[in-house]
């Protein structure tokens, strides 16, 4: 057993565009992202924090860390899912996010889940 078999999360982001609580003259875009988590290990895992690195247009750079995800630690059993939709203000039309996920598995190893990088972006349009 390789420890990549055994401690594998798999992050999968979609992310969308609220315009309705978005206020582009006041610099205020908002973006929802849904996120799948699958435990595609070996070892049932409880997701314990989370860390985002989210950056602007501008190059302005926000850290959140923080317990769990939307309120919960999910514990994921080899081949289970968890999604969760949450939110981010963005300052410019444009962004990235990316960060990782530590995680406890039932052996007690402790690993990170990294979330890759992701773009926030307002829908381009044509005329």
């Amino acid at each position: 057993m390789t420890e990549k078999s055994s401690y594998t999360i798999d992050v999968q982001v979609e992310t969308r565009f609220v315009p309705d609580q978005s206020k582009p003259g006041d610099n205020r875009y908002v973006f929802a992202y849904t996120v799948t988590l699958r435990n595609a290990g070996e070892m049932p895992a409880r997701l314990l924090t989370r860390r985002w690195m989210i950056t602007d247009a501008n190059g302005k750079v926000e850290e959140v860390t923080g317990e769990g995800v939307v309120g919960e630690q999910p514990w994921m059993r080899p081949g289970d899912d968890f999604e969760y939709t949450s939110g981010a203000v963005l300052e410019t039309p444009v962004g990235t996010m990316g960060g990782s996920y530590q995680m406890l598995a039932d052996d007690g190893t402790e690993f990170e889940a990294p979330i890759p990088t992701f773009t926030l972006s307002i829908p381009r349009t044509l005329h």
